[in-house]
């Protein structure tokens, strides 16, 4: 099933397992099976993309692995921790300093400023003063220093977009899992919050992306895709600084997805 790594290898410690995953909606009366019986581990420092067709599942698996929502059965355990057997309290506590999570439609509140939104995590903590220095790095590194004192509706999608992925990196989380976050941008756009979320795995950082683009993809060291609930193909791409995506769209014409 798997393509010949063609990079460099990432650590093969394990910082995220899901075994055994299953989560259903009910439509009307009748249960809608959305990840069904989903097996996956994501070594430490690894960048993974999920890919599938709308409905396929991928959104729901990020949720669950995220914590913010529990499975019908099955385990997810990051950096050691076992989120299925925790109190949503303690979920959330932990989810608040191992996760970072980046929405598709960057969920950012309309009357905060760019900085207030990304430091929003430490008010929700309750820390008024510490790690305040990295909000300003943060706002350095995402190119948004002169954009500190604006809102969301002042300023372009690409740079909501960074505003959300500061906010998700502010704690310095273990692991970054991103929801389709080039799906409202436009090409150029994407690519730059693809090379934040890169650039965040070559320092050491954990990154786990949703998304039915193969470019998208292509940044990823692993790709695995999703049909129906269920992981049904693994390609391994290795470390590729040039991200190409010519590789991975022949593998996938060739699997018929």
């Amino acid at each position: 099933m798997s393509e010949p790594d063609a990079g460099s290898q990432v650590a093969t410690e394990p910082l995220v397992a899901v075994t055994g995953l299953t989560k259903s909606y009910r439509v009307s009366v009748t249960p809608h099976v959305v990840v069904d019986h989903v097996d996956l581990t994501v070594a430490r420092g690894e960048f993974l993309a999920v890919m599938g067709p709308s409905g396929s599942g991928k959104s729901t698996l990020l949720h669950l692995i995220a914590g913010l929502e529990p499975p019908d059965s099955g385990r997810v355990v990051v950096a050691g921790k076992d989120l299925t057997a925790m109190s949503e309290r303690d979920r959330t506590l932990f989810r608040r300093e191992q996760i970072g999570f980046v929405f598709q439609f960057f969920n950012l509140v309309p009357n905060l400023t760019a900085a207030e939104n990304i430091a929003l995590p430490l008010r929700i903590a309750g820390e008024r003063s510490a790690h305040f220095d990295r909000i300003s790095d943060l706002m350095r590194d995402l190119n948004l220093r002169n954009l500190q004192g604006h809102r969301p509706e002042e300023i372009s999608g690409g740079e909501q977009q960074r505003v959300a992925i500061g906010r998700a990196l502010l704690m310095q989380p273990a692991v970054v899992v991103a929801d389709e976050p080039t799906g409202n941008l436009d090409y150029t756009t994407g690519r730059e919050v693809l090379d934040l979320l890169f650039n965040r795995c070559v320092a050491g950082q954990t990154v786990i992306l949703a998304t039915h683009d193969a470019r998208a993809a292509a940044y990823a060291d692993r790709v695995v895709v999703m049909q129906d609930g269920k992981l049904v193909e693994t390609i391994n791409l290795g470390r590729r600084p040039d991200h190409n995506a010519a590789p991975l769209i022949a593998r996938l014409a060739q699997l018929g997805l």
